[in-house]
């Protein structure tokens, strides 16, 4: 049984279950922790790939990550959660390992670090809180470098820090 007193505590213990159930490759798991309304279409996007809509499509792609996926684990940082009556945001970083397609059976292939800033809507419904959406986007590797060295719009960047723009 949770020790969480508030909605802000609720929702954070909602949000990591979300990804302990990735985690551990539990679809019985993610189909509990969405939201389930005809009248609150969920939604989700996977870093690269296109918005998907609709509670059996975000379910589907998750079976499918966790079933092309041998090993991954999220260490959360920069967890912020605001809660707004019946609505709740939280923003953070994944920080990813995963591992490959193995060599040989029975062993765990190349792990492979990657970072993601992920916000997650969550909808209250009777006491629980439920995944409304979740949008994930990954971390270009060395901006910051690029910054200090070329400005705030790099070496060949307009307004926007694209090159033409």
């Amino acid at each position: 049984m949770s020790t969480a007193r508030t909605d802000s505590e609720r929702v954070e213990l909602a949000n990591t279950a979300l990804y302990e159930a990735v985690e551990r490759g539990d679809t019985a798991a993610m189909g509990r922790l969405w939201l389930d309304d005809p009248d609150a279409e969920v939604s989700c996007v996977h870093p690269g790939w296109p918005v998907l809509r609709g509670r059996s499509e975000v379910l589907r792609s998750y079976a499918l990550i966790m079933a092309s996926t041998d090993y991954i684990q999220f260490f959360l940082t920069d967890v912020e959660v605001a809660v707004a009556g019946d609505t709740a945001l939280v923003t953070c970083t994944e920080n990813i390992l995963s591992g490959g397609p193995a060599e040989e059976e029975g062993e765990l292939g190349p792990l492979v670090g990657q970072l993601v800033v992920a916000t997650n809507a969550f909808r209250r419904v009777g006491e629980e809180w439920k995944v409304w959406s979740h949008h994930g986007s990954p971390v270009l590797a060395g901006r910051d470098e690029e910054e200090d060295e070329d400005g705030p719009n790099g070496a060949n960047g307009g307004a926007d820090g694209i090159p033409g723009a």
